[in-house]
């Protein structure tokens, strides 16, 4: 049986290589299920929720420190309540087996990190979901500011 992708490390990748075709995508995808195959399979993607904007901000410093040491650095965007992670490998301009390493590791720190999870439940201990319309920055700021699910 193969290693589980969240116990790999990330090897360098120099380029000069094919990026995984969408069929090999696919079955790594498999592994990392509430993930999102994005741009015709060139691109992995997913949406972590939080209870606050602290919540998001620890995660995504986590999340850097955790990139950092594997040297392999995603594309995070975050706000109040959520933060999204985009892989891909540069120099190759598309996936490689890195990419779907670091979806399993990121989806581990984001379970120790109290992440809702994919399916909406919320973390223990929080309320219902936060949205623009209940979240009480928005009362009187007319910020648009959405959760992201």
């Amino acid at each position: 049986m193969t290693e589980q992708l969240a116990e790999q490390n990330c090897v360098p990748c120099r380029g000069g290589i094919p990026p995984l075709s969408l069929d090999v995508a696919r079955q790594l995808l498999q592994q990392t299920p509430d993930w999102t195959l994005i741009d015709d399979g060139k691109l992995l993607q997913r949406t972590f929720g939080f209870g606050n904007f602290r919540a998001s901000l620890d995660f995504v410093r986590a999340a850097g420190e955790l990139a950092e040491a594997e040297r392999h650095h995603p594309d995070i965007e975050f706000g109040w309540g959520y933060a999204t992670i985009s892989l891909r490998t540069k120099k190759i301009k598309g996936l490689h087996q890195n990419d779907f390493i670091m979806a399993a590791k990121f989806d581990r720190l984001a379970r120790a990190s109290g992440a809702q999870d994919p399916h909406g439940k919320q973390p223990r201990g929080s309320g219902a979901p936060v949205t623009s319309e209940t979240h009480p920055s928005n009362a009187d700021s007319g910020s648009t500011l959405a959760y992201h699910r």
